[in-house]
């Protein structure tokens, strides 16, 4: 098929590129001229693993192209997806106005029958808005499809290429039976292909990234609890995930959530009940829960040393979690301030997002170019992204660079029992 994606961000640049290597004509387009004239030149804006090897395969095959021009991309397409952010408007609603934008940009450019699909995360409703916005230019039939991503960070090819399920939302048989051609190749392990109307669509995006957000904070809360009444976080976690109504996935406590999808979408949610006249009080629970729990560090290192003034602390990881450099809503963000703002010096290291980590602290923190040159000298350290580098270091090494052995844990990662034979002040989540 030929298709255009709108939109050149994350969500769009996997689907675009995930698109072309089943075997269609994707061209993309995004109104940054310096984005696509860097795309064009391979540069790929974001770190995923395995997308630049794939991207630059389907470029050499001729089936990925990338253009300012929306004629271009969606004057001849079968079906269009529109891809752009949804940025959080200041009552935590989503800010429709690039969505609505480009839907309007694509009615004009449409001269065919074309399937318009809503692949950005939106309000129930907004399909009804963009059909409504499409129709006031177009001249041509059109179909308006929602099909949420459910992309995790870090395994985004492998979650679009082998899909445990696809949602549509349409009432058109012509955009059902197109949508499902184009869909077929991603999903002939039998996972299943959801049709149903598009606010159904619209809303189950929203509900399970709420779902897991919630499974997330739950177990933090059952973390502090655990610590105000002696009991370990993680053979609680395991006596739980092994009941089969429960199971394991986001059971793991922490320091809370982060990155594009869960903070915001959480917000979406909730202000959407409120618009309606529903206050959503589990999803309220959540937010204040992931707020608290991004201080835990924080919280910890200050009843341990009293003062932070003058100290040195180590931070290994940037990102909001691993195989990422996207630090939107990322913990690590408040736990350096919070550091900073005691009158403490940070150095720190992530193996892939400390460019990006510059944008939110310029010059004030140290940028080292290991784990272990962080840890040089610093009082303690606070272990916040997982990365699978840091879960196995030398700990003798790691102890004689550090100028005192602390370390906070803000992952889980370390055995406490191991860390104080090796002679470290250890300290867990919900441990």
């Amino acid at each position: 098929m030929k298709i255009a994606v709108v939109g050149t961000g994350y969500v769009g640049l996997v689907a675009g590129t995930c698109l072309a290597e089943s075997g269609n004509d994707v061209t993309c387009v995004d109104v940054d001229e310096q984005k696509i004239r860097a795309l064009q030149s391979g540069v790929v804006p974001i770190y995923e693993p395995g997308l630049e090897e794939l991207l630059h395969r389907n470029m050499k095959a001729r089936r990925l192209h990338f253009t300012t021009r929306m004629e271009e991309a969606a004057g001849t397409a079968q079906v269009v997806f529109i891809a752009v952010g949804t940025p959080q408007g200041e009552s935590g609603d989503a800010d429709l106005q690039y969505v609505l934008a480009a839907a309007e940009q694509i009615g004009r450019a449409l001269r065919q029958y074309t399937v318009v699909v809503d692949k950005s995360t939106v309000p129930v409703g907004t399909a009804d808005n963009v059909r409504e916005t499409i129709s006031q230019v177009a001249k041509v039939e059109f179909d308006v499809v929602s099909n949420p991503e459910f992309l995790k960070e870090g395994a985004a090819l492998e979650d679009f290429l082998k899909p445990d399920r696809v949602v549509i939302g349409t009432d058109s048989e012509r955009a059902r039976r197109i949508m499902g051609q184009l869909y077929a190749p991603f999903v002939r392990t039998e996972n299943p292909i959801l049709y149903m109307d598009t606010r159904s669509a619209e809303m189950t995006k929203y509900a399970a990234n709420a779902m897991l957000a919630t499974r997330i904070s739950f177990m933090n809360d059952i973390a502090a609890l655990c610590e105000k009444v002696g009991a370990d976080v993680e053979f609680v976690r395991k006596g739980m995930g092994a009941d089969r109504r429960i199971g394991y996935p986001f059971l793991h406590p922490g320091i809370g959530y982060g990155g594009s999808c869960f903070p915001k979408d959480v917000k979406a949610l909730v202000a959407t009940g409120r618009e309606h006249g529903l206050e959503l009080d589990i999803l309220h629970a959540v937010e204040r829960t992931n707020a608290r729990q991004k201080r835990c560090l924080l919280t910890k290192a200050l009843r341990h040393f009293g003062e932070l003034a003058d100290k040195t602390f180590a931070v290994w990881g940037l990102a909001f979690k691993p195989k990422t450099d996207d630090m939107r809503e990322a913990p690590s963000v408040e736990l350096i301030e919070g550091l900073l703002g005691k009158g403490a010096k940070v150095q720190c290291h992530d193996p892939v997002a400390a460019k990006v980590a510059q944008r939110y602290f310029g010059n004030r923190v140290l940028y080292a170019p290991s784990n272990y040159a962080a840890a040089e000298g610093a009082d303690a350290l606070f272990l916040v992204t997982e990365w699978s580098e840091f879960r196995r270091p030398d700990f003798k090494r790691l102890k004689s660079l550090m100028k005192s052995p602390v370390v906070f844990d803000g992952r889980n990662v370390f055995d406490p029992a191991q860390m104080r034979e090796e002679g470290f002040t250890y300290f867990g989540v919900g441990r």
